[in-house]
């Protein structure tokens, strides 16, 4: 195994059971509390590493979020509770699925949009192209086009 290869390997399990112990680090009282603690951190995204949940992420605002989130449910909130409260504080993109309303719609809707313009686009594009018919010279452009191409051939400029 090359040392290369060796050494991604330990990095990997190293930062897994960094995450590990991190999240190892909260007790509660209750087996419940405890799951809804795992789930609501699967649900909520870091927000300075943007793609990572609070459960995955090493951040420092994502070790003070998991603290926070952990004083909710061992204070005896729900969910919803909880989730409301981080939405109000943070807004609606510290939840990895925001809900549908009038302010996100460019989240939900938008790349949809972006694809639907790029069709429509690509299909006037090619339309345009297909429709192209070539011009039919008349006469007299056959008769210079045929004094350039001879001119061409015998080295002469035509005139």
């Amino acid at each position: 195994m090359s040392k290369t290869l060796l050494a991604a390997l330990l990095l990997g399990l190293s930062l897994s059971l960094h995450a590990a112990s991190t999240l190892e680090q909260f007790h509660f009282d209750k087996q419940q509390q405890t799951d809804d603690f795992r789930e609501l951190l699967g649900q909520m995204r870091c927000l300075v590493c943007q793609n990572e949940s609070l459960a995955a992420s090493n951040a420092d605002l994502a070790q003070d979020l998991r603290e926070e989130l952990y004083e909710q449910v061992a204070s005896g909130k729900n969910k919803q509770d909880v989730i409301d409260f981080m939405v109000a504080r943070y807004g609606d993109f510290v939840l990895y699925k925001p809900p549908l309303r009038p302010s996100t719609y460019l989240i939900w809707f938008g790349p949809i949009l972006l694809l639907l313009i790029g069709a429509v686009i690509l299909y006037r594009i090619l339309r345009k192209q297909t429709s192209m018919k070539a011009s039919t010279l008349t006469e007299a452009e056959k008769q210079r086009a045929e004094a350039l191409l001879k001119s061409t051939e015998s080295g002469t400029p035509a005139s």
